[in-house]
Parts: C-alpha cells; structure tokens; sequence
C-alpha cells in the first residue's frame, strides 16, 4: 500500500524541487519592480515551505502522528505516499499519485502557472505602447497573475497539505489583495477614467460567469 521505509530527510530533493519550481515561476513570472518581487518571494517561501515538509522533515505528520495512527491504523504515515494526506483519509490508498485529489492538483498548478505566463504577456505588450492592460486574461479579471499564483498554491495544497501552508495561504492571499489595491492606485494615478471604466467593468479576482461567455463572441475588452 505504502512504502516500507520512510522516504524523508531527502534535502536535496528538497533543495532541487524548490529551485526548479521557483526558477519555473520566475521564468512565467519575469518579477521586475519591488512590488513584483515581493510577491514572487512569498510565492517562493510557499515553495520552499511545502517541499521541505514533503521531501526533508515531515511536521505535519509528526503532529497529527496520534490522531492519523488511531483513525486509519493500516496505513504507514511515515511514507512518502502516506503524505497525500487528502488521498490517504478519503480512502484512494492503492496509488495516491493517482488519486482525484492529485490529479486535480495539477489541474489547478498547471492552469495557474499558464494564467501568469499568459497574463504576462498581455501586461508587456500594453507596456511596451503605455496603455492599459485589457485583452486577454485582464478582459476577465484586473490581477490575472496574482489568480495564477493563488491557484497554484492552491494546488500544491490538494496534492500535500501541511499545517505551515494552510496557515501560508490566506496570509500570502491578502498579501496578493493588498499588492493588487496597491497597483490599482498606480494604475488610477496613470491612466485615469479610462483605469476607472475599466474597473468597473472587470471584476478584480473572480471573473463574472456572463462575462466568460460573453467573451468568447466579443474577442477581448475594449474601453473607450
């Protein structure tokens, strides 16, 4: 069901999966001012936070041991599959890695990592003309990056929840609000009614239902 043996104390995969990740969203990222950089390196710290626990010292484990032990104690919580805590408790025990919380994991990393590389381009190219960014994901929402970065930590924690990143997440999320408010007043001082039109048409995180469909036949944002 498990392996036999525990599969922690591994730091440097703990070391090589954070730097791969971590130079993966920098590369969909490309961080440039202060405040781009203080959002990649809270990004970062997740990263960082989630991998030692998965790969180096299993904390979570450690302290849910006796509550784990006494709820399912046909399951070796000192494995490395034992820590896809979501699939191990719901009962996908065989194959975790397989399991629906696993997979739709990746569903959520990889459609954030894509949201921040193509909202990446959208910003660069209004940036390159000093206009304001509406087509692509920013017709959707005003902060498409920082959606990308708050899915994809979401994902992480389907595939391998801890006590340290649940506390992370709604932190880093309000960071990533606060950061949003903090562009938008950059934005309003810049571009004016034409920035205030446009936040009154876009939603800032969560893209209206009516708009997704609306968009499709309308081919992007246009403000006047």
């Amino acid at each position: 069901m498990n392996d036999a043996a525990p599969a922690y104390g591994l730091w440097s995969l703990v070391i090589v999966n954070s730097a791969i990740f971590i130079f993966f969203a920098y590369t969909f990222f490309k961080p440039q001012t202060a405040r781009d950089w203080r959002s990649f390196g809270a990004f970062s710290a997740f990263l960082v936070a989630l991998f030692a626990e998965m790969y180096g010292f299993p904390l979570t484990i450690y302290f849910l041991s006796g509550w784990l032990q006494s709820r399912f104690p046909d399951i070796d919580w000192f494995s490395h599959d034992a820590g896809h805590l979501l699939e191990m408790i719901f009962g996908w025990k065989a194959n975790p890695h397989a399991g629906p919380f696993h997979i739709l994991s990746f569903i959520f990393i990889g459609g954030g990592f894509i949201l921040i590389s193509v909202a990446w381009k959208a910003l660069y190219e209004a940036q390159q003309t000093r206009s304001l960014a509406t087509t692509g994901p920013y017709s959707y929402v005003r902060h498409p990056q920082y959606v990308g970065f708050i899915l994809v930590m979401f994902g992480f924690l389907l595939q391998w929840p801890t006590i340290l990143t649940l506390a992370m997440f709604p932190v880093l999320t309000i960071m990533y609000v606060r950061l949003a408010r903090s562009e938008e007043e950059d934005s309003r001082a810049e571009f004016g009614v034409a920035y205030d039109k446009y936040a009154a048409d876009v939603p800032g995180f969560i893209p209206k239902l009516s708009r997704l469909l609306s968009q499709e036949s309308r081919g992007g944002y246009h403000h006047g």
